[in-house]
């Protein structure tokens, strides 16, 4: 007897990919929702368009990080980028006296497929901090928000 084959996703080649990103801190540690911890990330994100990288929506929960990111044809790539990212908001927590490690190691990553599983995973980050029950309403949270206008 043999197993069904499952189905292979049609595969697609972006010019420009977008991906959505999740970073996790290390054991879950409640350090990322906080106003240093966003200024830092929002700092490191304004200097991205000169090494090619482009943050869309993002929203930083207390232990883990969503985010949109696109780059350009001659900019970093991926895992550099989260690289950086995670060495320039652990800089801020080594500053501020937070012990290391801060992240997990890794990350995950989905490339978007369709401008419908955009949308569909932009509506899931705005709504995180709702579903965690940190407000009532995602425009109350505060560190969240949108750095580029990213299309698909």
């Amino acid at each position: 007897m043999h197993k069904p084959r499952l189905t292979r996703l049609t595969r697609i080649h972006l010019k420009h990919p977008l991906y959505f990103v999740t970073l996790c801190s290390f054991e879950r540690k409640t350090i990322l929702a906080q106003p240093a911890a966003h200024e830092a990330f929002t700092l490191f994100c304004h200097s991205g368009p000169a090494h090619g990288a482009y943050v869309g929506r993002y929203v930083l929960m207390p232990d883990h990080l969503h985010l949109f990111v696109t780059f350009a044809p001659d900019g970093v790539n991926l895992s550099g980028w989260v690289k950086s990212l995670k060495n320039a908001l652990s800089k801020s927590w080594r500053s501020a006296g937070i012990a290391a490690p801060h992240w997990q190691k890794g990350f995950f990553d989905q490339l978007m497929r369709s401008a419908d599983s955009y949308e569909q995973k932009g509506d899931y980050v705005a709504a995180n901090p709702v579903r965690a029950g940190l407000v009532t309403s995602s425009e109350a949270w505060p560190y969240q928000g949108m750095m580029h206008e990213l299309h698909f």
